[in-house]
């Protein structure tokens, strides 16, 4: 996944990584030209110029050929919302249709026509996560690139499951809703469609901090502004646990100072992040107007590294007998992170989340289940380490027997 802040050079990058072609197979009787051995280009912005580049039609939602190895997938954020809504709507009529009794809510929100909407709160977002997933997990290619520009805020593009979850089950918990379905068979087929919407949710966030599947690659232009953007992004891929597997600076776009920048980026990396690779692209000798010039500029991205990163590679430590009854254990919860302004932190809890704000922006970090019955005692941020520390809940944690 290419993201970056706008005017970077995202969609360059990702068309030029995109369309190289795909290196000899291990295993000599595969052929190259079979279809899980391309590549699928997959770009969220509608204003693209990737469409123009390769010379193809734009038509949502559909890969299009653009050459012998390489396929392009657009997605339209208003067709995803139609379409979704549309099967959510038949699902909610059906239970109405079903039920002796009027459902509050359910017949209004069935009356609502999928061509009324615009956008639906973060939902939007979660669609076009879950239609890469599907394309990820279709077995047809070999690798996908996807270019993350044109998405407004690409971390907060990035934690779309994430939120939508959350939502979810703090205005309607999955306890409630197996009950509902319970107390009246006929939600059960409502209740299922959420529980399946709540396990995508899941399971789009997993994925995309997945170090073995996905790398996420972070361009910058040769300018004052990358420089001071570079550790916020740097923070939020902390905080969100993003496999970041590379940091290219684009000498086409600035040209301000690009060794400079290249200077600044290494040296807000760590000791923990000898798998982030620094790079620069070159600055393009032609006009980019057709995928062979895009080609030229020669970007390969390196694969997963298989390594967490930020909140993926917590830890909890057992402290042992400080807890809020004698013998009970303390917990303490710790990741790296990077605090660009560390008067910004605050920390929240919402179920079984810790909400974690750091300069501006806000993630819910999903509790390890050792600590979902426990309370937040205190905080520190220490030598670029977060912790958090957790003492056992008395009115859920399990009573000793004398």
């Amino acid at each position: 996944m290419v993201l970056g802040p706008g005017g970077s050079g995202v969609s360059a990058v990702a068309a030029a990584a995109a369309s190289q072609r795909p290196g000899a197979s291990r295993d000599s009787r595969r052929v190259v030209s079979r279809p899980e051995q391309h590549t699928l280009l997959v770009t969220v912005d509608r204003w693209s110029p990737v469409c123009e580049w390769a010379r193809v039609y734009r038509r949502p939602g559909e890969p299009l050929a653009v050459s012998k190895y390489l396929h392009l997938l657009t997605l339209d954020r208003l067709d995803l919302v139609e379409k979704t809504w549309s099967a959510f709507v038949d699902v909610l009529e059906h239970t109405a249709g079903r039920s002796k009794h009027v459902l509050p809510g359910v017949s209004t929100l069935a009356g609502i026509d999928a061509a009324e909407l615009t956008s639906l709160p973060g939902i939007d977002d979660f669609l076009l996560l879950r239609r890469i997933r599907d394309e990820a997990t279709s077995g047809r290619w070999h690798r996908i690139v996807v270019d993350a520009s044109g998405c407004g805020d690409v971390l907060q593009f990035l934690r779309g499951g994430s939120v939508l979850s959350q939502a979810l089950n703090r205005f309607w918990p999955r306890h409630r809703r197996l009950a509902a379905a319970a107390e009246r068979p006929v939600m059960a087929q409502l209740t299922a469609a959420v529980d399946a919407l709540d396990r995508d949710c899941a399971d789009v966030a997993e994925l995309f901090t997945d170090p073995h599947a996905v790398a996420m690659h972070l361009v910058l232009g040769a300018e004052d502004r990358s420089r001071r953007l570079a550790e916020h992004y740097l923070a939020g891929a902390d905080v969100m646990g993003l496999p970041l597997a590379s940091i290219l600076v684009n000498r086409g776009v600035g040209a301000e100072d690009a060794d400079g920048v290249v200077a600044h980026v290494g040296s807000l990396l760590g000791a923990g992040d000898a798998q982030v690779r620094v790079g620069t692209v070159e600055r393009s000798a032609e006009a980019i107007d057709r995928m062979a010039r895009v080609r030229k500029l020669g970007v390969r991205l390196p694969g997963p590294h298989g390594v967490p990163r930020g909140s993926a590679a917590s830890r909890v430590d057992v402290l042992g007998g400080e807890g809020a009854r004698p013998g009970t254990p303390a917990y303490r919860l710790s990741w790296p992170q990077r605090l660009p302004d560390p008067d910004s932190l605050a920390l929240g809890r919402s179920g079984d989340d810790l909400l974690v704000t750091v300069s501006g922006f806000r993630h819910p970090v999903r509790l390890p289940s050792v600590l979902r019955r426990c309370t937040v005692t205190d905080a520190a941020w220490e030598q670029g380490r977060l912790s958090v520390g957790f003492v056992p809940d008395p009115a859920v944690w399990p009573q000793r027997q004398p």
